[in-house]
């Protein structure tokens, strides 16, 4: 086995404690001071995507581009969530591409807000980010044990198909164990949907691969040592957090993993969104 394949581990456990431990405070403390976590990294995804993508951030525009995940993150914490996720689509006015980073900020940055301010907010965040880094450090891990076909060379030729699978492993036994940990029960549905947040966390982190192979940029960033910019660390998240607040639309008021097909199925979201209730108690 090769320690090359291990020369940044060292590195990246170091930055992951020390964000796992302002992560856990502000989830834990909630209120304002996750709150303003949260923006801060709406506008820090914003800034450092505009900056990928060449846009000029000392002008009107760039302003507005940086301002606007912001007043979308205020609205929600004001109470006009639909408002707030609507915003997203005219952003498109300010150039398709240069939206995409806009668009990302408030779909993931509202999603984190949503299901840290339901009733079981705690867990509900914790869930999320478990997975996501359960799938991350398991795929990381198998992929260097174990090695193997590459999972999609062109785009990134880092991960392998061994690695995929063992973080799809990860990422269910993550959601299991917050499920059981939380004693919100539905252990069996904590399983199955953290499989399925894995599975959209590796395709984030599959696409976030692909958008920087073709701006030619081996990081979006280098605010993080050891994981790059906050996209690199957060595409995975980013993909799977707005499902996760999607689905506690359909919860019925329990958490967002005790949702089966059946509820899918009977349009218990549809039904939901239809009523205006994209408000918390």
């Amino acid at each position: 086995m090769s320690s090359s394949r291990w020369s940044d581990l060292r590195l990246r456990l170091m930055s992951a404690v020390v964000l796992v431990s302002v992560a856990g405070f502000c989830i834990w403390q909630g209120g304002p001071v996750y709150d303003a976590l949260i923006l801060l990294a709406m506008f820090g995804l914003v800034w450092e995507g505009e900056t990928l993508l060449g846009q000029p951030l000392k002008s009107w525009r760039g302003v507005l581009l940086l301002l606007w995940p912001l007043i979308a993150g205020a609205a929600a914490l004001h109470g006009d969530w639909r408002s707030a996720v609507w915003m997203a689509l005219p952003a498109l006015m300010l150039g398709t591409f240069p939206a995409m980073p806009v668009i990302v900020s408030i779909f993931g940055g509202l999603s984190l807000l949503w299901l840290r301010h339901l009733p079981a907010g705690i867990p509900s965040v914790l869930f999320v980010l478990s997975v996501v880094i359960a799938s991350d450090s398991a795929a990381y891990v198998t992929g260097r044990i174990f090695g193997g076909p590459k999972l999609a060379p062109t785009i990134s030729p880092g991960k392998t198909r061994s690695g995929a699978l063992g973080g799809l492993v990860g990422a269910a036994c993550a959601g299991g164990a917050v499920a059981f940990l939380s004693g919100s029960g539905h252990v069996a549905g904590g399983f199955a949907w953290g499989a399925v947040l894995g599975m959209f966390s590796q395709s984030g982190d599959l696409l976030e691969s692909a958008v920087k192979r073709r701006l030619g940029v081996k990081d979006s960033g280098r605010l993080i040592p050891g994981h790059g910019g906050l996209l690199d660390r957060f595409d995975g998240l980013l993909a799977a957090v707005p499902l996760a607040a999607l689905l506690s639309l359909a919860a019925s008021g329990q958490v967002f993993w005790s949702v089966t097909p059946a509820d899918l199925a009977g349009g218990s979201a549809h039904h939901t969104i239809s009523q205006g209730s994209l408000s918390h108690d």
